[in-house]
């Protein structure tokens, strides 16, 4: 697991870092004097260097969560308050992308326990992964509601692709995309789902994934509530 771990970072890094020496080798050299074609390439290179950052800020965060994964966090969470501020993050986002955002919190629900900032990081996650996948003119669903005596079920719903029955177990796993090409071109790094799985585990909660293609996908994490 290691070495495919080790195999499949170095491949997401050697793309950019290709593209990076060769633009930096045509500035030096055949578009030395061209204003346009420089412009042009640098926009291009500091692209490349963004997504360089993204994924070597995932691979840190990944390391730093599973470091402490076997500690549980015990402190009481208002959920409402993670996701209102989320939601009011990923606005904008999601206004350029023409998909209005919803919130629906049921009346008392109870705390989860948990961690403030790594919770905002699993639904920042799901709720942007929906709105890339949305189609233009839908709605992403964000409900959260009491789940037996003792769970809260967060729910992330969009109206997208969907995701076909056999991509499902493996949405997890490092690296892993149903569209490679699309995902990148995105801005996914193949680590969000990994670093959400991990969270949810440390907190001892559960993600489920159910989605239709054709009609939409729901992430829904199930965490334990405080006393």
């Amino acid at each position: 697991m290691r070495a495919d771990f080790v195999a499949n970072a170095s491949h997401e890094l050697k793309t950019p870092i290709a593209g990076l020496a060769g633009f930096i080798e045509t500035l030096r050299g055949p578009a030395r004097d061209d204003t346009a074609a420089r412009e042009r390439f640098l926009g291009i290179m500091a692209e490349q260097a963004d997504r360089m950052r993204r994924l070597v800020d995932d691979l840190l965060m990944l390391s730093r969560i599973e470091q402490h994964e076997h500690a549980r966090p015990d402190t009481a969470i208002e959920i409402d308050r993670v996701l209102k501020g989320v939601l009011d993050l990923l606005q904008l986002k999601a206004g350029s992308r023409k998909v209005a955002l919803e919130l629906s919190v049921e009346p008392d629900l109870p705390a989860a326990v948990g961690d403030y900032d790594e919770l905002t990081i699993v639904f920042q996650n799901l709720v942007d992964n929906a709105l890339k996948y949305a189609k233009p003119n839908t709605t992403v669903r964000v409900s959260a509601r009491p789940m037996g005596r003792d769970r809260i079920a967060v729910a992330v719903a969009d109206e997208g692709d969907g995701i076909p029955a056999n991509h499902l177990p493996r949405l997890t796993e490092r690296f892993y995309r149903v569209d490679a090409a699309r995902s990148r071109q995105l801005g996914g790094t193949g680590l969000g789902l990994a670093i959400v799985k991990h969270i949810v585990n440390r907190h001892r909660g559960r993600l489920d994934i159910q989605s239709t293609p054709g009609k939409g996908s729901t992430f829904t994490v199930m965490l334990p509530a405080a006393d």
